[in-house]
């Protein structure tokens, strides 16, 4: 299910809030790829529904699908329809409102509606929370006192764990009340769904299979917004414009997991897990705009400095899923995964023998008469055991009742009848207790943990099927260059074939995200944009080679900068220092030198760690070792130098040149020796520290 525009209200139920934009009003917020536009506050709902008319409008003329979702239920518990309607249908009830409720800017027959509504139903309720101060309203009490209801307080979505803190849509006023925000909402809902008939469906009650989709969705909903609100911003303003963005930068796949929810009377809040279905993380914080702004008068960024900035400012931005345990390989966990049973399940043998009860035997020799039968692995012994008797066990069988004790088949001698071995022999010798492994219900695997053969052995083990995992990060690959040809392109002299796209693609590849090739561009600024357009579109995170730095053929860098999101991060680094970083439509941008030594280094030291960090898995630091030199080298003092090499006879050789040009060094080299910031001199047997290829994932 695909949307292309996304539409978030914050509603309100009172009267005329004032020209000034202020808290618990209405605002409302527009987005579309990930981008969301600044939220708009309105008075009124007069105000609010000319502009939802006149955007869903635009939306259909530009042939552009709508996901609009609004902060108040859809439906009211069970059994309200019909008392009203004589149906269970709840837009047959959003028909009944609208044809009753007076809406004015300064004054609106909410109250004196629910107290007729409550004579209707009998009297005292369901409603409640008459908010005139100096008005009694025949049939609306005040408060929940003296109160009858013949519905349930509150719909089966908000008596859920995940939705613990939603009001019951009968209380009227008071602090975090909704149901004054139902009753002047519907109406609303209900012309729009006539005014653009045929286009307009409503979830969960109708399919969504037309242009425009009306959504409920609870921007509090614990969990739902991480991102905590700006100082000098209001929450409202805030809430529309995250949770408009999130819902932007979902997937299809993610959008549709959680519209499969089956709730045809009472409605459902998006982003509750629907009964019998798996929770999923629903919305990751979307990234700041200002997510890689250097501090003021930064110049030249030391490499650890620019790595705590990225270690601090990145967040995941993968939804979850769940898949079966077969399929999890190389998957990123979503959440900590528990023990189903414990491993082993049962106390058990550890070798093939004879188990008893270790206190019928003492010190020296010993003889004990041997049961007829034997247990073994998946064929368990049914009787208990007497005290002073033993039975034949093999390796894994469950032990026995009434034994406690095993003794090693090749420290007997048997007739068949009975045994004979040397005591003494400890309580539990050559056994296995329950659970002595992993313990039913105990953690075994923390969130974040990037999956391994021997993880599926251990989530098999105990007895987990399913795990719930983050969705692949999609990582777009673009190369930019007027020079640039692919390898199946003739070349002039005055061309070089694209090295980086390739190496980048298979390196994200080998780090178990999904590659999206955006192919080459030429250093044209429209092109550029036209490729980060299509990577946005496709990709979490898009990482381009070349036009990085602030030169005239630098377009990646002009296309950062033209969304104001750009910082060109100068790296007290050799190969490397120009790095340009930015969000293009929500997407972080990781824009790469040229240089394919300067291209991969700077993805290994920088774009690895913060892609983990943007696929749940959290940071990595690479594990290096410290080993002789095999060169001589004198550093100066500046920055951090990455040399490529490789360990023969225990030491590490460096290639014969440092040029960043120089690809087949990469090639000749297992590894990176790292020198340090500060002015160092290099000879053989110095301790220089080695970062094996395989610590970066490589």
């Amino acid at each position: 299910m695909r949307f292309d525009t996304f539409v978030m209200v914050d509603w309100s139920g009172g009267n005329d809030r004032g020209a000034m934009p202020k808290e618990d009003a209405i605002w409302a917020c527009v987005a579309r790829h990930g981008s969301a536009d600044e939220p708009e506050y309105f008075r009124n709902r007069q105000k609010l529904e000319g502009w939802l008319t006149e955007v869903l409008d635009a939306e259909l003329r530009a042939g552009r699908t709508v996901c609009a979702g609004f902060d108040f239920p859809f439906g009211y518990p069970k059994g309200f329809a019909r008392e009203l309607t004589g149906a269970d249908d709840p837009l047959a009830l959003w028909d009944w409102f609208a044809e009753r409720v007076q809406d004015a800017p300064k004054i609106n027959n909410r109250f004196d509606l629910a107290g007729e509504i409550n004579l209707l139903c009998g009297g005292r309720g369901p409603f409640w929370g008459n908010g005139r101060p100096n008005h009694d309203i025949a049939g609306l009490p005040r408060t929940k006192r003296d109160y009858d209801n013949l519905f349930p307080d509150k719909r089966a979505v908000e008596q859920t764990k995940a939705a613990k803190g939603a009001f019951t849509c009968w209380q009227l006023s008071g602090a975090g009340a909704v149901g004054s925000q139902v009753i002047m909402g519907l109406p609303v809902l209900s012309r729009l769904r006539h005014r653009f008939a045929g286009q307009v469906a409503v979830w969960p009650f109708e399919t969504l299979d037309r242009p425009i989709a009306l959504i409920e969705i609870w921007p509090s909903l614990p969990g739902l917004i991480a991102a905590p609100v700006p100082d000098g911003i209001i929450k409202d303003a805030h809430q529309v414009r995250e949770v408009a963005r999130a819902l932007a930068a979902m997937g299809p796949e993610a959008l549709s997991a959680h519209l499969a929810v089956d709730a045809p009377e009472e409605g459902w809040i998006f982003g509750v897990p629907a009964p019998r279905l798996q929770p999923m993380n629903l919305i990751p914080p979307p990234l700041r705009d200002d997510c890689f702004a250097m501090p003021q008068g930064a110049h030249w960024t030391p490499v650890d400095t620019a790595l705590a900035l990225l270690r601090d400012r990145l967040t995941a931005v993968t939804g979850s899923e769940t898949v079966a345990v077969g399929d999890a390989a190389g998957r990123i966990l979503s959440g900590a995964v528990t023990a189903v049973r414990s491993h082993p399940p049962h106390a058990n043998t550890a070798v093939d023998g004879y188990a008893f009860a270790q206190g019928s035997i003492g010190d020296g020799p010993q003889t004990l008469p041997l049961l007829p039968g034997r247990a073994a692995a998946g064929a368990p012994y049914p009787d208990a055991v007497p005290t002073g008797q033993a039975i034949r066990v093999l390796t894994g069988a469950s032990l026995p009742a009434g034994t406690d004790t095993v003794v090693l088949q090749e420290d007997t001698t048997t007739d068949n009848v009975s045994i004979a071995f040397h005591g003494p022999l400890k309580r539990g010798a050559n056994t296995r207790k329950a659970g002595e492994d992993m313990q039913a219900g105990a953690d075994i695997l923390p969130a974040g943990r990037q999956l391994t053969a021997a993880d599926l052995g251990t989530l098999t083990a105990a007895g987990v099927a399913t795990v719930g995992v983050r969705k692949r990060l999609r990582v777009a690959i673009l190369s930019t260059g007027d020079e640039l040809r692919d390898a199946n392109e003739a070349a002039t002299d005055a061309n070089i074939y694209d090295a980086n796209r390739p190496m980048l693609r298979a390196v994200v590849a080998r780090w178990g995200y999904d590659v999206i090739d955006l192919g080459r561009v030429g250093d044209s600024q429209s092109g550029v944009r036209a490729a980060l357009d299509r990577g946005a579109a496709q990709a979490d995170a898009i990482l381009t080679s070349g036009g990085a730095s602030a030169g005239d053929e630098d377009h990646v860098s002009a296309a950062l900068t033209a969304t104001g999101s750009m910082a060109l991060w100068r790296i007290a680094l050799k190969p490397g220092r120009p790095l340009a970083l930015g969000l293009w439509q929500g997407v972080p941008v990781f824009g790469l030198p040229g240089n394919p030594v300067a291209a991969l280094i700077c993805t290994l030291i920088f774009a690895r760690p913060a892609l983990g960090q943007l696929a749940g898995a959290g940071w990595c630091d690479p594990q290096g070792f410290d080993v002789p030199a095999a060169f001589t080298k004198s550093k100066k003092d500046g920055r951090r130098e990455y040399l490529r090499a490789r360990i023969r006879d225990g030491k590490a050789e460096v290639f014969r040149s440092e040029g960043s040009g120089r690809v087949s060094g990469l090639s000749w080299a297992t590894g990176l020796v790292e020198l340090p910031d500060h002015a160092v001199t290099v000879v053989p047997g110095t301790p220089v520290r080695y970062f094996p290829y395989e610590s970066f994932g490589f």
